[in-house]
């Protein structure tokens, strides 16, 4: 093989290499309880002023952290919009409730 025929397996994405295997897997649909998981992990993971920046209140990571970034996508996943999970975030409570799902 020479040079000019390098095998790529992947479309470049323009992310860090290796960026997509640290990010936490969807469940195939959204149960009760992932949805429950999810409030509790972008309420315990909201982000934090800091003096570098803004961080994630539980382990002072990069905001936003992994598991706060998996928990956005389930509840988007659910139905909820960002006005939805902002206001969950806002309220504090890791086991609030979810809000009604939105009809269309």
């Amino acid at each position: 093989m020479n040079s000019s025929s390098t095998v790529r397996p992947y479309p470049s994405t323009g992310e860090r290499a290796g960026a997509g295997l640290r990010e936490i897997p969807l469940p195939p649909y959204v149960t009760a309880e992932d949805a429950q998981f999810a409030v509790r992990a972008v309420v315990v993971h909201a982000p934090r002023r800091w003096s570098g920046g803004t961080v994630c209140r539980n382990d002072a990571s990069p905001h936003p952290c992994r598991l706060h970034r998996w928990g956005t996508r389930v509840l988007a996943l659910r139905g909820l919009r960002d006005a939805d999970i902002a206001a969950l975030i806002e309220r504090g409570d890791p086991a609030a409730p979810l809000p009604p799902r939105p009809t269309d």
